[in-house]
């Protein structure tokens, strides 16, 4: 019998329920929350006296980059950093397994530092067809999480033939097989068609409608058609989208058109913070925000969802499909570089990076980041993230929820950085404060919607008993850097701040059908033709499929 755990007379925030309230009883059994007990016998396994303690749904991070290829080529890359560090969570400090840690943590460190913030759920954002094996294998031993993965698709050429060719009834077929074959909960679109540009050598592509050398196919026309076959398929999450232009001054120019080509669409604008630039593109230097357009357009499409890839100061590392930018990053500063690419499917750029606070360029960055939080007016609309590592690595979390709730904190920081960022940037006139209840939906009910999981991100009776339980304090950073408690599936696996065991959790797949054999043929046929590989090899295989968790698709029931 599975044991029964109480969590006694805490103040519980869930939003998606609307509740925030003290005292409340929480009661979770086999791994789900449940019904409070009438029978006035019946006696708990195990009661947390959560009296004083605010209690809140598991941390649901959206958008990171924890396996994989590339993550495994930043390891390699960057050997200066140490294996421990000083200012870790305390829950670092319990290195069960052993590892590394710095920018790039090994699987088991990753799990253990997520867990120790309080998050109980990740999803990996960028993961290549051919890597995906790998990706699930190593996502299997990140402990205490669950876990999920976003198929590359925008750059592959199965895909670009078939538009050249007109053939546009192959899209959908070709995105529901390649979901299905990776073990995804859907497509991630990289810099749509600029990374087949950028490997022809070529260049980059800066234009909606600049056409892909060799195929004449538009960025516009594959993100749409990608979109459509999204959407149609009923995916769990929308199409995520990372824009042209990433990182350049003047993009938001690119951002906005990019999102009303979409109107009416569903679509996921992913670290949506290195998209929203003014200036001269040809003056890196001239780098300003320019949130305004971007933040009144996403007001007004409920359709649209963001993450916002926040940057925070500190050595990083740049770990990204968009090589091109990658290159060009590297470019600018001279720092080592790692590129790479997946033949016919994707490419790669891996490189270190310091963000200073005393560099303009960074703190523009910095302040478009919070801009952007501070501006939506529906916090269901955009996800905590720092685009791990990108921006900063995932355990920043506790730094950026501190910046947002503390007005008086964020100025304090905006004052050490240089002038010219008060001109480039409204972040001094803005004075709004998170509440706690808007930080649980950014960081827990927000992206556990958008991504489809709806037994995710509360705690309503049938979710899954998946709890943190935080300390209050007028230091946030401190607050939600160290519970006292996290509750994964019903059972306690962070105890009094310190981690007990290193229970494993479940990887999440979309439920998509297997094809007819018909609509597999044209597939089959290209793969015979192009790939340098055994047609088996293009798929994780059923055993593994059967050991992930199947989501179901949109209007199916269940998860939706």
């Amino acid at each position: 019998m599975s044991s029964l755990l109480k969590i006694a007379g805490g103040r519980v925030i869930d939003p998606l329920n609307g509740v925030d309230r003290e005292p409340f009883d929480l009661w979770i059994k086999g791994g789900r929350v449940i019904e409070a007990p009438t029978d006035p016998d019946l006696r708990p396994d195990r009661t947390i006296d959560a009296r004083g303690f605010v209690v809140m749904p598991g941390g649901v991070d959206i958008h990171c980059h924890v396996a994989g290829a590339k993550v495994d080529a930043s390891r390699l890359l960057r050997p200066e950093e140490r294996r421990l560090e000083s200012g870790r969570a305390r829950a670092a400090q319990h290195d069960f397994q052993g590892g590394t840690h710095g920018s790039c943590p090994s699987a088991s460190i990753t799990g253990q530092l997520y867990a120790g913030m309080g998050y109980t759920s990740v999803n990996d954002a960028a993961i290549a067809p051919a890597g995906a094996f790998l990706a699930h294998e190593e996502l299997a031993e990140t402990p205490l999480v669950d876990r999920s993965l976003l198929t590359l698709a925008g750059n592959h050429r199965y895909l670009l033939e078939a538009l050249a060719s007109g053939e546009h009834g192959l899209i959908e077929p070709f995105v529901r097989w390649l979901v299905r074959r990776t073990g995804s909960m859907g497509i991630k679109v990289v810099n749509p068609g600029g990374i087949e540009s950028w490997k022809q050598g070529r260049g980059r592509i800066t234009h909606l409608d600049d056409p892909v050398p060799e195929f004449g196919v538009s960025p516009r026309l594959i993100l749409e058609s990608l979109c459509k076959a999204a959407q149609a398929i009923g995916l769990p999450h929308a199409m995520h989208l990372h824009s042209l232009n990433l990182g350049l001054p003047g993009n938001s120019a690119s951002t906005l058109e990019t999102l009303k080509a979409l109107s009416g669409l569903h679509v996921h604008l992913a670290h949506v913070q290195f998209h929203s630039y003014g200036g001269d593109p040809n003056d890196p230097g001239s780098l300003k925000a320019d949130v305004t357009q971007l933040v009144d357009y996403l007001n007004s499409n409920p359709n649209v969802s963001v993450d916002v890839g926040q940057v925070l100061f500190g050595p990083t590392t740049i770990m990204t499909a968009d090589g091109a930018t990658a290159q060009y990053l590297a470019g600018l500063t001279g720092k080592k570089l790692l590129a790479d690419h997946v033949e016919l499917e994707t490419g790669c750029g891996v490189m270190p990076i310091e963000y200073k606070d005393k560099n303009l360029v960074h703190a523009v960055q910095w302040a478009t980041g919070l801009e952007w939080f501070l501006r939506v007016d529906n916090p269901w609309q955009v996800a905590l993230s720092t685009d791990h590592p990108n921006g900063a690595a995932f355990t920043a979390y506790p730094e950026l929820m501190a910046l947002l709730a503390d007005s008086n904190y964020r100025n304090e920081c905006l004052a050490l950085l240089p002038e010219a960022v008060r001109e480039r940037s409204c972040l001094r006139e803005l004075t709004r404060n998170y509440s706690l209840s808007e930080l649980a939906i950014i960081t827990r009910a927000a992206p556990a919607q958008m991504l489809g999981l709806s037994h995710k991100g509360h705690l309503g009776v049938g979710a899954d008993g998946d709890v943190t339980i935080y300390q209050p304090s007028n230091d946030f950073r401190k607050m939600f850097a160290m519970p006292r408690w996290v509750v994964k599936s019903g059972l306690v696996i962070v105890d009094d701040t310190e981690i007990r065991n290193l229970a494993v959790g479940v990887t999440h797949r979309c439920n998509v059908q297997e094809l007819e054999k018909e609509a597999l043929e044209p597939i089959r046929r290209w793969w015979d033709e192009n790939a340098t590989t055994d047609w088996r090899s293009a798929d994780i295989g059923s055993p593994m499929r059967d050991r992930l968790k199947p989501v179901n698709l949109r209007g199916q029931g269940g998860e939706k």
